[in-house]
Order: structure tokens, then C-alpha cells, then sequence
């Protein structure tokens, strides 16, 4: 759950070991595994880092390297990269949809899973090729759209997959 900070209340750092905008902020920690640092990225209103990823030493060998700039903006791109692959792969893992060939032609087959913590389910939807809806029905959130399936329920005229 992610909560939105007015524009007015985002205070901007630029310190050695934390940098803030108002997006994201960076902050090098000690790394806990061995005796070099990280870098953790967290978007604003985030309690968890998108990022955790190692961070350079310092001439000294025993220091970080401070944060500037050219470091911050490299980190807020791979941030947001993370966050849009982890997207991409959360829509792809609730929304699949297969082709079905049929005497009256294609039909999409589309299974849509809705992640409710008290209630979850899914829906599975047919379309003919102008995208129009054929069926739609609920089943169990953790149906298997297989072609196999895709093919069965297109057969049996839409009727409820049975579990």
C-alpha cells in the first residue's frame, strides 16, 4: 500500500550516505553479509526498498563512496525498471489468454484473476474475433488456462468449469 506525500511536505537531501527527492530516496547502509556497504532505494510512501544493490567503496577503502548527483539519478532509473518489470510480471500472472480455432472461427479465451485477500476469484471470458463477448463466467482463482481447458469449455458451449 503506497500513500501519497503532498508536494509541499517532501523534504529534498543531498548528504553523503542519503539523498532524497521527491520520489525516492537512497540511503547506503552497511551491508550486514560482509564489511562493504548498500544502497537501498524506497519510493515515497513505500516501507520496503524497491532496490537493494551493493555500493562502492571510498578512496579510503573503509568508507562509502557519498552519493551524488549522477549516482542518484543511474539508481532512480534502475529503481523504477525493478518496479515496472515486477508489474509487468504481477499483470502477466493475473491476466492470461489463449486462442481457440473453432468452425465459426477464433475465439479469444481470457482469464482475468482478481486477488482479493477475503474473496479471491477469477473470470473467464470468450470473445469472437471483433471482440465481442461471447461468455463470461467466475471460476476459482486458481484455475489452469490451458489450451486444453480453453478448448473444453469453448466445446461444452461456455458451461461453468467444474474445479
Amino acid at each position: 500500500m503506497s500513500t501519497n506525500i503532498p508536494d509541499d511536505e517532501v523534504t529534498i537531501i543531498q548528504e553523503p550516505r542519503l539523498w532524497r527527492d521527491e520520489r525516492w530516496t537512497a540511503q547506503v547502509i552497511k551491508n550486514e553479509d560482509d564489511e562493504g556497504w548498500a544502497v537501498a532505494m524506497t519510493l515515497a510512501g513505500e516501507s520496503e526498498p524497491a532496490l537493494v544493490g551493493p555500493w562502492t567503496m571510498g578512496r579510503d577503502k573503509k568508507n562509502p563512496k557519498p552519493l551524488d548527483a549522477a549516482a542518484f539519478h543511474t539508481l532512480v532509473k534502475t529503481a523504477s525498471e525493478v518496479l515496472r518489470r515486477h508489474e509487468q510480471q504481477l499483470h502477466a500472472t493475473l491476466h492470461k489468454n489463449l486462442k481457440v480455432d473453432t468452425a465459426d472461427g477464433r475465439v479469444l479465451v481470457l482469464l482475468d484473476i482478481v486477488p482479493d485477500e477475503d474473496n479471491p476469484y477469477a473470470t473467464l471470458t470468450a470473445r469472437d474475433e471483433l471482440g465481442e463477448t461471447l461468455a463470461q463466467v467466475r471460476v476459482a482463482p486458481n484455475f489452469r488456462l490451458t489450451d486444453a481447458s480453453a478448448s473444453a469449455w469453448v466445446a461444452s458451449g461456455f458451461e461453468t468449469p467444474s474445479r
